[in-house]
């Protein structure tokens, strides 16, 4: 039968006997089934790109904005960073079987916590295809099977791509369903997707406001909330004005449509006389649009005047808000009030500073004299990732291997019984 007539119910029974398959399967094949698929995203990257050129050209005729477009846009060089990222999987150890602790009891009973695969992982995420990729990388090699729930933008793309994948698993002795892809892409499946009780045992959204307005409305399944990258770069007193200019700028137009890219800058008053003019030109010689606070805008008039919206929002585009304050204090307040809890950088050469950022900034990911794009899971020597929690349980921050897996305990006795 083909896919698009199986039915969601049935997609969910499947990956349901793959990922028992997968729970049980070892290292080695496991890393077959990475290597096969990043061949063969080599060797159908003709096919892959013709199906995601009908996407891109959709979305134009659409009148999707370019930021959108880039999100979906694959190119040979995507493809190459996809298939590396399958094989730097590949090459990171595998958590499956992991002792995370072990100690022995007074009585003799030894304990162990091992790390096992949660099952099937259900992800739900809009435009990017390269996420397909990613997130079975990802979830085969910790053990678990992953049902994977596009946007109908992208659904020619994560066609071709899951095509690939699971021809890899079979070639490496795997189920073909330990990667599954959702083809009805109407939003009254996705509601039916988010309710896979019995199927999907961890839920991970890569989306805009709607999706996870969705899921925190509809969500009967434990899901982990890969949230808005209100991200800020604060420019500290004690900042390097040159470091900070290159920051700010890599921040924020390296690629401007992803969650860590930066959407807000703090300046403190004291460097504010140089770094604001200086800052704004640069930025608006790559294109960006900046808005800001009174201050901020009698520094630079050509810096539009923001709103309150503005300080909180993710643009996902070429526009940033700009605000500026006295101290570290008013700083650590306006990120607290505005930011999404993603990532939060200061540039500074003072320590002291830099350790109560660090200690006070309540974020995913808190980085010091570097860009916020470095808050990704490969750069950050996870291999991949399959999304940034925003939330405190289970994972938080780059949801890598490990962040896939749960842990059970081990108990070994020798005839012990409770008295």
């Amino acid at each position: 039968m083909p896919d698009e007539l199986v039915t969601l119910e049935e997609l969910g029974r499947r990956a349901v006997l793959a990922s028992r398959l997968l729970a049980i399967a070892g290292s080695a094949q496991k890393d077959e089934a990475l290597g096969q698929a990043a061949d063969l995203l080599g060797g159908r990257a003709g096919e892959i790109l013709s199906a995601n050129e009908v996407d891109v050209d959709s979305a134009r005729a659409a009148g999707a904005s370019e930021t959108t477009v880039d999100r979906l846009r694959l190119s040979e060089s995507r493809l190459d960073a996809m298939a590396s990222g399958l094989r730097n999987v590949a090459r990171l150890p595998d958590p499956v079987g992991e002792v995370v602790e072990g100690y022995v009891r007074p009585n003799g009973l030894r304990v162990e916590r091992v790390r096992v695969p949660l099952g099937v992982v259900g992800i739900i995420y809009e435009n990017r295809p390269n996420v397909t990729s990613d997130a079975a990388a990802l979830c085969l090699k910790a053990g678990n099977a992953v049902l994977l729930r596009g946007s109908g933008s992208a659904l020619q793309s994560n066609k071709a791509v899951a095509a690939a994948l699971r021809d890899a698993a079979v070639k490496a002795g795997l189920p073909a369903d330990a990667v599954a892809l959702v083809t009805d892409t109407s939003h009254e499946t996705a509601e039916q997707f988010v309710q896979l009780r019995g199927v999907i045992d961890c839920l991970i959204p890569r989306g805009g406001p709607a999706l996870i307005a969705m899921i925190l409305d509809k969500a009967t399944v434990p899901y982990v909330l890969d949230g808005d990258g209100n991200c800020h770069v604060y420019v500290d007193a004690a900042a390097d004005l040159d470091m900070a200019e290159r920051i700010v700028v890599n921040a924020k137009t390296h690629r401007p449509s992803v969650c860590n890219a930066a959407e807000s800058l703090v300046i403190h008053r004291a460097i504010a006389g140089d770094f604001v003019p200086r800052i704004a030109v640069r930025l608006e010689r790559e294109g960006v649009t900046l808005v800001g606070d009174d201050r901020a805008r009698l520094l630079a008039p050509t810096i539009g005047r923001a709103t309150e919206e503005d300080f909180g929002k993710e643009y996902l585009d070429l526009k940033v808000s700009v605000a500026m304050v006295d101290d570290l204090d008013a700083a650590i307040a306006h990120i607290t009030r505005y930011g999404s809890g993603h990532s939060e950088a200061i540039v500074t050469a003072d320590l002291g500073a830099a350790q109560r950022f660090v200690r006070e900034v309540d974020a995913a990911a808190v980085v010091v004299n570097a860009s916020t794009r470095f808050v990704d899971g490969a750069e950050l020597g996870l291999g991949a990732e399959v999304g940034i929690s925003t939330q405190k349980l289970h994972a938080r921050g780059p949801m890598g291997l490990r962040a896939l897996t749960s842990v059970k305990y081990v108990v070994y006795g020798e005839g012990q019984v409770r008295t």
